[in-house]
């Protein structure tokens, strides 16, 4: 990759040989930031229902915090409300942080969500052409029916934003309340073999495809 000269040191092509310190240097490969700085730590957690996407609950309910390590501490990014379950990364990268929440990098997220009664075509384009919220108008970037039972709908709608319970709100908006709510993958990062109140660290190659899911930044 050196040789082929993708592999970049502080926005300098890298040479063979050539050492960089890790705790100040920007290294990249195909301009996609590589985490290699010391102390930094990126979990894949399945939060299951009931537990609280937060750091501490005056209530004493569950927090999602207890599913890792306690060391080193490390914090959700962005939220997956109590009664949802599914995927959600714990890290302390900033930068990371920055790139999977701010709706810029339009990171898209995944859901399958049960829902009552039988969700029809129609249903479905008003979800991806949108509908308002008391918050505001929200689209998906897809929804399509995966199977459908006697009195209920299972539907997957990706979505390109993150808003307070926003599938539940446009699910509702659109006729459906969700019964069940599960987050199946964060942008190309899945894994099924996950199971409810587990967690993972994250591979360096997974980190490296959230970077590049999110895109560059020309502006740091």
């Amino acid at each position: 990759m050196i040789e082929a000269g993708r592999v970049t040191i502080d926005g300098v092509p890298a040479h063979l040989g050539q050492q960089a310190d890790p705790a100040s240097a920007e290294i990249r490969i195909d301009g996609v930031p590589l985490p290699v700085a010391p102390g930094l730590a990126s979990y894949l957690v399945y939060k299951p229902p009931g537990v609280v996407t937060t750091t501490s609950d005056p209530q004493g309910r569950p927090i999602v915090t207890d599913l890792v390590p306690d060391e080193p501490r490390i914090f959700p990014v962005g939220r997956l409300d109590v009664d949802s379950e599914g995927l959600i990364i714990l890290t302390n990268d900033g930068d990371l942080t920055l790139r999977l929440t701010h709706p810029r990098y339009g990171v898209h997220k995944t859901y399958v969500a049960m829902v009552d009664g039988h969700i029809d075509a129609a249903a479905l384009r008003r979800l991806t052409d949108g509908v308002m919220l008391d918050d505001g108008p929200a689209a998906a970037v897809s929804a399509k029916l995966v199977d459908r039972y006697r009195e209920a709908s299972i539907v997957e709608i990706v979505m390109g934003e993150g808003r307070n319970r926003i599938v539940r709100r446009m699910l509702a908006a659109a006729g459906h309340p969700v019964q069940r709510l599960t987050r199946t993958a964060i942008g190309p990062l899945r894994d099924r073999r996950l199971a409810p109140g587990s967690s993972r660290p994250l591979t360096i190659v997974e980190i490296r495809d959230l970077y590049a899911a999110a895109g560059d930044d020309d502006d740091g």
